[in-house]
């Protein structure tokens, strides 16, 4: 596999969202939204800044919390468990042994950071966990206005309202190790999101890659005011294949550790069914309706592993 410096152009399209022009309705509104649809449909993700609702002392203290997550002895880290494949502690595996993740389920509902807090601290750890409300209370609400955008520009809203109904969030902290010599460079393998949208907020080392429909790798360079919004398989059926979620991977070329947070929706206890606008004479119906969570549990056979496409393998038509 090929491992070779990305390219840095193209640049994936920057858009800035402010508080101008996350109102609903207004001309900003408007021309943002095109350029998201366009980004997304183009790309599969774009970076987003968010300076209005986003400061560097949040930056500073979500990753702070991130590295004191990080230090905890492994047996504490391995209490981080889930019925979904992925969610909890992933670590420790030969096939990428500089990565390390944990998750937080339902993150922003009142009980799903405490309860991760007091898991991994029984004795408390107020700071981490009022830094971890904080920060993705701010990424679910870029996640909704991005979502609003699309929605409003295909004619499709209520169907996303319907869907913002079931919507979960799940919050990955995520540590590359330091590379010693001789070690992979490989820090994640290339794969596409299994979610319906994902958020990535990244430290000061770089090593994300996105690729593009030309078959280009992007190296995405790390900012404090940045974030990566990325659609996922499940938002690749919802649209009928109009927005497809990208391959990417992460490329550590250096020594030092990097840490890396994602927000990631998924749809409970609701199936994703293609809305019918989005399907005429000229774009047939692609995608069967799916339940979110039988897709992840599907991914991770040997089946779903193998396929290049393991969306359409699903429930492709």
């Amino acid at each position: 596999m090929d491992f070779s410096l990305a390219s840095k152009q193209p640049n994936l399209p920057c858009i800035e969202f402010s508080k101008e022009n996350t109102e609903q309705g207004t001309t900003s509104w408007l021309t943002t939204s095109k350029k998201v649809v366009s980004a997304l449909e183009n790309y599969g993700c774009f970076l987003a800044t968010y300076n209005d609702n986003f400061s560097l002392d949040l930056h500073n203290a979500v990753f702070e919390s991130t590295k004191q997550l990080f230090d905890l002895p492994l047996e504490t880290k391995l209490l981080n468990t889930s019925k979904t494949p992925s969610h909890g502690y992933v670590g420790q595996e030969p096939v990428v042994p500089l990565y390390e993740g944990l998750g937080i389920e339902d993150v922003t509902t009142p009980l799903g950071a405490r309860t991760f807090t007091n898991l991994m601290w029984p004795s408390g750890n107020e700071a981490f966990c009022e830094t971890t409300c904080l920060f993705t209370k701010v990424v679910a609400e870029l996640d909704q206005v991005v979502m609003r955008m699309v929605s409003q520009s295909y004619g499709i809203e209520n169907h996303y309202e319907l869907l913002l109904e079931s919507t979960s969030y799940l919050f990955r902290l995520i540590k590359y190790r330091q590379r010693q010599e001789k070690e992979t460079t490989l820090g994640i393998v290339p794969h596409t999101d299994k979610s319906f949208m994902s958020i990535l907020h990244q430290h000061q080392v770089p090593g994300l890659e996105i690729k593009t429909t030309d078959d280009q790798w992007i190296l995405v360079d790390p900012s404090p005011s940045s974030f990566i919004v990325m659609a996922g398989d499940a938002c690749m059926a919802w649209t009928n294949g109009r927005i497809e979620a990208p391959q990417h991977r992460v490329i550590m070329k250096g020594t030092e550790e990097r840490y890396s947070l994602g927000v990631f929706t998924f749809i409970r206890d609701q199936i994703i069914r293609t809305p019918k606008e989005l399907a005429d004479e000229e774009h047939e119906v692609k995608f069967q309706p799916f339940d979110h969570y039988k897709y992840i549990d599907f991914y991770y056979t040997d089946e779903g592993k193998k396929s290049k496409c393991p969306i359409k393998l699903y429930c492709g038509i």
